[in-house]
């Protein structure tokens, strides 16, 4: 069993990096919302105000990572332009370009992955500023815990969307190639 380089790179940026971004938002409205429940109370102890803002923190770094080696590593693969008469399979854009019953999941998939997903990062940036410069006010602040938990609505819907036409896109034409990585040898 095994897996090419940029298979494996194309995994940790989607699976690895995405996913645990995904999984990462229940506990940030998990903290807005303790916020608006606990209102004057909030926040509850200085430690607890510290593990929010390094979860936050650790968020946006997540987002950041999946956006920045999408942007610089998995996508220059993507964009690769084939030389004549090569394989198609080999350069996932011109392959989807080369019929009209795929050309939509590049002409309006990827156009819309690539610039919709650098809003993640930087809503999720926001929204660990927020909470870091003005964490104790949140309780008291209605319009500051709405405009932290709107950020981080805003990460989560393109967040969905990017990974969305990201799962699509892999699935027509995968990022194949590079050394192979042996995951498992047979006997």
């Amino acid at each position: 069993m095994e897996i090419s380089f940029r298979d494996f790179i194309t995994v940790l940026h989607g699976m690895g990096f995405g996913a645990l971004f995904m999984l990462a938002f229940s506990g940030a409205i998990g903290v807005v919302y303790a916020a608006a429940v606990m209102g004057e109370g909030w926040p509850a102890e200085a430690e607890r105000m510290r593990l929010f803002r390094a979860y936050l923190v650790s968020m946006a770094v997540l987002a950041w990572l999946t956006v920045l080696s999408g942007a610089f590593i998995v996508y220059p693969w993507y964009r690769a332009h084939p030389p004549v008469g090569a394989n198609l399979a080999d350069y996932p854009r011109a392959l989807l370009l080369s019929s009209p019953h795929t050309a939509g999941w590049h002409e309006i998939g990827m156009e819309w992955k690539e610039h919709v997903a650098w809003l993640a990062p930087i809503a999720t940036t926001m929204a660990a500023y927020l909470f870091h410069r003005y964490g104790p006010q949140l309780g008291r602040q209605r319009a500051l815990r709405n405009a932290v938990l709107g950020f981080v609505a805003v990460a989560f819907v393109a967040t969905g969307v990017a990974g969305l036409f990201g799962a699509m896109l892999n699935k027509f034409a995968p990022i194949r190639g590079g050394p192979a990585i042996v995951l498992l040898q047979e006997k």
